[in-house]
Formats: C-alpha cells, sequence, structure tokens
C-alpha cells in the first residue's frame, strides 16, 4: 500500500530517455551531435519546455554543452547540437532531463563565433576555439573599383591565425579601430595570411578551357545560427559571368567547436550546365609542399609563413571529385592546387588550415594525418540509437 501510494506521488521518478551514441572507428572522436526536434518530441512528448533540456552522460552525469537551432529563422528549432566526446570503438550513453533548473556551467566561453563587420568597412568573420577565417563585401570591393584605399576585391577565404582558445574576433577588430594591428602577433595569433584575389582557403569558382572564372565579394549575408557549437551564415553574390554563362551563386558557410575545418555549401544556378566546380588553395609562392588523396577526399598544402609552418587542406566526398589539378604560373595570386568537382544539387566540402604556433600541427606527417582522419570521420559518421 504504501509502495503504491509512493508511485502516485512521485510520477516524476520515471528514468530519463536514454540514447547511445556508437563509434565505429579505430579514433578518438570529439564531434557535435545532431538530435532532430521530431525525435526529442517522439521521446518527451509535444509540450517540453527546451530551455529546461539537458543531455548528460550517463556513467558520470555530466552536463554536455548544447545548442538549439532555428537555421530557417521561423521561430521553431529544427534540430538540437551536443558535444559527444568518444573514445576509439567505444559506445557511449547519455540521458535526456528535464530540469528547471539546467546546469548553466555546462555553457563554456568557449565557442564558435560569427558576424558582419561592419567598423572594418564590411567583412564578415567567423570562428572557433581553433581557426578563424573571414572574406569581403560590397563596400571593400567599391573602394576597389573605385581605385579608393581601403578596398579588397576577391571571393576568396582569408584566415586568421590565432593561437589562444577564447574568440578572437571583436578584440582583433577592435585593436584596428583603436588605431593597432592584427599583422602583429602580440601573444593571441595574427593575420600573416595573403589571399588577394586568390581563392585563400576554399573559394570557389568554374574552370573552363584552362581559365577559372570566379565571383566578386558578397552583396548580403544573413546569420542562421551563432554558437556556442555551431555558426551558420549564408552569403549571396551578383551575377557573374563564367564564359558565356551567367552564374548565380550562394554559400552556406558552418563551423563546428573543434575542427581546424569550415564547412562550405555552394549553390550555383544558370541557365546553361555548368562545368567544373572548382575550389582550391592558394599556394602563395610555391616553395611549400603539395600532397594529395583524392581517392580519401582530401588535398594539402605545407609552407612556411614568417618563421612558422602552415598546413592547409580541402576535403570533398571521392565520389564528387573529377579531378585534382595543380596550376602553378607567374601571374599573381593565381597559383593552387584545385579540386574540380561535379556539379550537384548538394556541393558540399571543408576547408581550413591548422597552424605550427597553435601548438597542435607541428609536421607535415601531422597535418596529412588530421586531414585523413577527419575524412574518415564524414565516410563514417557517429550513430545514434534511441532505446
Amino acid at each position: 500500500m504504501i509502495y503504491q501510494l509512493l508511485l502516485f506521488a512521485f510520477p516524476f521518478l520515471a528514468p530519463d530517455p536514454t540514447f547511445r551514441v556508437e563509434n565505429q572507428l579505430d579514433i578518438a572522436r570529439q564531434e557535435v551531435v545532431s538530435i532532430s526536434f521530431a525525435q526529442l518530441e517522439n521521446m518527451l512528448g509535444e509540450e517540453f519546455d527546451p530551455s529546461h533540456l539537458q543531455i548528460l552522460e550517463s556513467n558520470s552525469s555530466r552536463s554536455v554543452l548544447t545548442q538549439w537551432v532555428d537555421i530557417d529563422q521561423d521561430g521553431h528549432y529544427e534540430e538540437l547540437l551536443f558535444l559527444s566526446d568518444i573514445k576509439e570503438l567505444e559506445t557511449k550513453s547519455y540521458a535526456i532531463s528535464l530540469s528547471a533548473e539546467a546546469d548553466k556551467a555546462a555553457q563554456s566561453v568557449i565557442k564558435t563565433f560569427a558576424r558582419f563587420v561592419p567598423e572594418r568597412i564590411d567583412d564578415i568573420a567567423w570562428e572557433n576555439d581553433k581557426v578563424a577565417f573571414r572574406t569581403y563585401g560590397p563596400e571593400a570591393q567599391r573602394l576597389t573599383d573605385g581605385k579608393l584605399p581601403g578596398g579588397t576585391l576577391t571571393s576568396g577565404i582569408d584566415a586568421w591565425m590565432k593561437r589562444v582558445d577564447y574568440p578572437i574576433i571583436d578584440k582583433w577588430y577592435q585593436k584596428y579601430v583603436d588605431g593597432g594591428s592584427y599583422h602583429k602577433d602580440s601573444g593571441e595569433g595574427y593575420d600573416p595570411y595573403h589571399v588577394g584575389n586568390s581563392r585563400g582557403i576554399g573559394g570557389v569558382g568554374i574552370w573552363i578551357d584552362d581559365s577559372l572564372y570566379v565571383s566578386k565579394n558578397f552583396i548580403s549575408y544573413k546569420i542562421l545560427a551563432n554558437g556556442p557549437l555551431r555558426s551558420t551564415f549564408e552569403l549571396s553574390y551578383a551575377p557573374w559571368m563564367a564564359g558565356k554563362t551567367i552564374i548565380k551563386e550562394s554559400k552556406r558557410i558552418s563551423l563546428d567547436l573543434g575542427s581546424q575545418l569550415y564547412h562550405m555549401k555552394v549553390s550555383l544556378k544558370s541557365d546553361n550546365p555548368v562545368p567544373n566546380l572548382t575550389t582550391g588553395i592558394t599556394l602563395h609562392d610555391g616553395t611549400g609542399e603539395v600532397n594529395s588523396d583524392p581517392k580519401v577526399g582530401w588535398i594539402s598544402y605545407w609552407e612556411t609563413i614568417d618563421d612558422t609552418k602552415l598546413g592547409t587542406g580541402l576535403i570533398a566526398d571521392p565520389a564528387d571529385i573529377l579531378q585534382k589539378l595543380e596550376v602553378r604560373t607567374a601571374a599573381t595570386d593565381q597559383s593552387h592546387i584545385y579540386l574540380i568537382l561535379k556539379h550537384t544539387k548538394k556541393i558540399s566540402y571543408y576547408a581550413g588550415f591548422g597552424w605550427e604556433k597553435a601548438g597542435e600541427f607541428y609536421s607535415l606527417s601531422e597535418w596529412n594525418q588530421y586531414l585523413m582522419n577527419f575524412s574518415k570521420k564524414l565516410a563514417t559518421p557517429l550513430i545514434l540509437k534511441f532505446e
């Protein structure tokens, strides 16, 4: 009788819903994992409060870092992201907990971040705890077209070499506003990378008859998600010519916590079929070392910048790669290693870098191994099993 009364008085003592994450690779992984909102409704009921939800490691009851995402900006979440830290060949259990006192300690100052930067003309910049990037907007193009100082004309991707895990975008741009320079390393890193009119690290174009055709600067942007685990934004470009074909280009770029590489999804529309979508890495002075394994899906470049080494890389699905192409020329900013990709509805690849002074990559072999492992993880994603 007492047992029955206790059940009636405390129905909320039912076990928390659980699920497992399975790593089928012999590589330890720390990755951002997605659970659809529909799956959570199925497990928790349609009336649950997202602000009260926590994901706990079952073996330790430790709350892990999470992020709700409304990617289409309609006021309704599509997915919940969480950070899974999992050993090689491990299956790890998690519990979903609803509590009015969610563990705010799990939320971290270490995060991804992206924003438009009007104080530096009109850059858009993005970063995580490992790397930072930027590209350039219409005002920077207008200044260049008008032969005025301060402009930049490129749809290439620039790299900022950081060696701290906290955000630096706001701090470095404020340094610029205050008359200082982010081109000098004061302990957090700096910007020695030259993009010019090159593709930088992962810019796109169309390869036709031994020539690369590219867009100019982006003309509009939209921030869709902004950390802590993933930042995502879209860029649109004015129509541009590839040979005799008019191209309409847009990009969706995202960056996950802990990753050296951002994710690029490209949409190209045209009246005529477009061949040879191309993405590349600039070779700068060409004295670095090129490596690749198109069968696995990666290319890399290892070079010296100032007094230190930098590894850059691209990764695509091997099934989407038509050709690896290396172009060396005396023309300024036009020497590259390219991946020429199939033009499908979902053009997708990853691009980024590893800087020696950040303390994780000290050799070409270490950088190439990172790209190799990244490719394996894309080919064998973590598996979620709901109970």
